[in-house]
């Protein structure tokens, strides 16, 4: 999960970048583990009543809000807290949470205005007002934890101007300021509780104001047990027992298939949840599949031999077999993507399916011809990714495979892998021609998956990217006119208008080809048939509240 706003200083993007990558390849490599008999004892918590048993392999680092940059960890968080703004479930449209309204923003786009929600306590009966919120999100930007960076990059300062209200400055304007403001790390946490300083973290306790409060937290289980002040709509159910299985997916699979856990939800193998959908198909489960929000793509140096050719680019593009990555690779458990920015968003334009399509031979062979390229001459690329990725490895050998059968010698593909750190460090410097990876966001926004990507702070048409989202992302492009459209649709409040923007964006990089998006996932959860009201959010954030189980009366 990456999430990347504001104008920040390149060197802090590089380690944001590297770290967050680590840990999207870590997660895929968890996903495809391949499943083992289960030889170790499951951990075990006693559940009574109306309360629900999750099972996940999903262990949190911390839930301290300031410090926890894993999904793991924000999932526990996002139900035992609440933000200034909140997505509305399922969807990726913003609503108000511990405000009451969207922000007031000043003509310069540099002030944010937030009227509060009145009458909401703390889990230690501590009352919320603006003092508390701007604690808060202080704590957050000076405490120094790994998603710090996402506020203290894009705040200049925050200020409680009234009880209830809270005014908020930014260094740069950013249109998408009140999506990063639903970051659950972004959430109001008891100023009794907690302090403001360097490294003051509490990793295994969350003193919020969400649905749930905390009962327990082990290193293999948790347990939420409902908030009886809280303000809103209480729980459908009388708690929650996460129960975790960290070494192997397959105790979580068989945890479920025995009804240990009444839901299964991260991360289950390809061929895990194929059998959970067969299972389902015949009455025993049920299946709960939602479009997510991250996505794998690769990533083309332009200022590489062969590689700095548009056509080479575009035969690349043309080839691409999305339909048979997704069969092969996720058994059709991914949707292809023809853009960087994901369906799940308004401002996702199928750019590359328009221009290229899918494996289109004849077009590759025409451009790598016209460019001088043949049988004898190849265009010869390598192709890099971290070895701790296999579905990486298994879309390198597959171009690679498309390559040999489908254009006769002219283009050839070389994979390779090297481990993990050293291939995140060598990244921005350039060595690589082409790279497999991918990303994950940390706020619903187009502007997540374009910036960090095509934006570059310093460089030339001549060089390349020298600083900025484009080297840091192993592509080293550079482009005048995208950078224009990027501070464009970032000074922009109206939607309409920021669409139009980032329609021109797409049709520039399909064009440029400095990027070939791959697929995006899709998130499942797994429910027994008494279990109601399972629902994945975009953000891959998993609403506890609103599970219940069928009465048995």
């Amino acid at each position: 999960m990456i999430m990347i706003n504001g104008f920040w200083p390149w060197k802090r993007l590089r380690q944001i970048i590297k770290f967050m990558s680590l840990f999207s390849l870590c997660f895929l490599l968890t996903v495809a583990c391949n499943q083992q008999p289960n030889t170790t004892p499951s951990p075990t918590v006693t559940t009574t009543g109306d309360r629900i048993t999750i099972g996940t392999t999903a262990q949190p680092r911390t839930i301290d809000p300031a410090d926890s940059y894993e999904m793991s960890g924000l999932t526990v968080i996002y139900n035992l807290s609440d933000t200034l703004y909140t997505y509305e479930l399922g969807s990726t449209t913003l609503t108000p949470q511990l405000a009451t309204e969207m922000p007031t923003v000043s003509d310069d786009g540099l002030t944010y205005t937030i009227p509060l929600r009145e009458g909401v306590t703390f889990h230690d009966n501590t009352p919320f007002n603006a003092e508390a919120m701007a604690f808060s999100l202080e704590r957050f930007i000076n405490n120094g934890g790994k998603p710090s960076f996402l506020l203290a990059d894009t705040i200049d300062s925050v200020e409680a101007t009234g009880e209830y209200e809270l005014t908020i400055t930014l260094k740069q304007p950013f249109s998408a300021f009140p999506a990063l403001l639903a970051f659950p790390g972004a959430c109001a946490v008891s100023p009794q509780a907690y302090q403001i300083g360097e490294g003051k973290f509490i990793p295994d306790n969350l003193v919020g104001t969400g649905p749930y409060k905390l009962n327990n937290f082990t290193s293999d289980s948790v347990q939420l047990d409902v908030f009886e002040n809280y303000w809103g709509q209480k729980p459908n159910n009388k708690g929650i027992d996460l129960q975790i299985y960290p070494t192997n997916p397959a105790n979580l699979f068989n945890a479920f298939r025995t009804q240990a856990v009444d839901v299964a939800y991260q991360a289950l193998t390809a061929e895990q949840i194929e059998q959970l959908q067969q299972d389902a198909d015949s009455g025993k489960g049920q299946v709960i599949a939602n479009p997510g929000t991250a996505i794998a793509f690769m990533a083309l140096n332009v200022q590489t031999e062969f590689v700095q050719q548009k056509p080479v680019r575009q035969a690349i593009a043309s080839v691409m077999d999305r339909q048979l990555l997704n069969n092969r690779i996720l058994k059709g458990q991914g949707e292809p993507l023809y853009s960087m920015i994901p369906t799940a968003f308004e401002a996702s334009q199928p750019v590359f399916q328009e221009r290229y399509g899918d494996n289109d031979k004849e077009a590759a062979k025409k451009l790598l011809q016209e460019a001088g390229f043949s049988s004898e001459n190849p265009a010869t690329i390598e192709i890099w990714h971290s070895s701790g990725s296999v579905n990486s490895s298994q879309v390198a050998a597959i171009l690679k495979s498309l390559a040999e059968r489908d254009l006769d010698g002219m283009l050839q593909f070389i994979p390779n892998s090297i481990a993990s750190a050293a291939f995140f460090k060598n990244l921005s410097q350039g060595l690589y021609q082409s790279i497999l990876s991918n990303w994950y966001p940390d706020f619903l926004d187009a502007d997540n998956y374009i910036y960090p990507f095509l934006y570059c702070a310093k460089g030339s048409a001549e060089e390349g990217c020298i600083e900025g989202g484009s080297q840091s992302q192993g592509s080293f492009y550079y482009n005048e006119q995208v950078n224009e459209l990027i501070s464009q649709q970032r000074q922009e409040s109206d939607p309409q208008q920021r669409q139009q923007i980032f329609a021109q964006i797409q049709e520039i990089l399909a064009e440029d080809a400095p990027y070939i998006p791959l697929w995006q996932t899709k998130e499942y959860a797994f429910a027994q048939n008494n279990i109601n009201g399972v629902t994945i959010n975009p953000s891959q954030t998993f609403p506890f509240w609103t599970i219940s189980r069928q009465s048995t009366n």
